[in-house]
């Protein structure tokens, strides 16, 4: 299955609650993660992260799930509409 690349941003409230859940579930991801930014808001009580993912549609929708299954996370995602091929990735070398 071919791979695309895109956006994940993740909206944590409440992140003492939560943080360990989100940050075990992201690296069960790692492979397909190429970057992360993460930006705490102590004085609104909310996290957010930003995920660069290079995935199938499979893999991202597996992980946007779990993420957004755990309470006070909201996630969206958007994927670019051309593939890469496997040989085509350079994500891996």
């Amino acid at each position: 299955m071919a791979k695309r690349i895109g956006v994940i941003g993740v909206v944590i409230h409440d992140p003492r609650q939560v943080s360990d859940q989100v940050n075990a579930i992201i690296s069960t991801y790692g492979h397909m993660i190429i970057g992360r930014m993460g930006i705490p808001r102590a004085d609104a009580n909310v996290g957010v992260i930003s995920l660069i993912i290079e995935g199938t549609t499979d893999e991202v929708g597996a992980l946007t799930g779990k993420l957004g299954r755990l309470s006070g996370v909201t996630v969206k995602s958007a994927l670019t509409s051309e593939s890469i091929n496997q040989e085509e990735n350079h994500h891996d070398q």
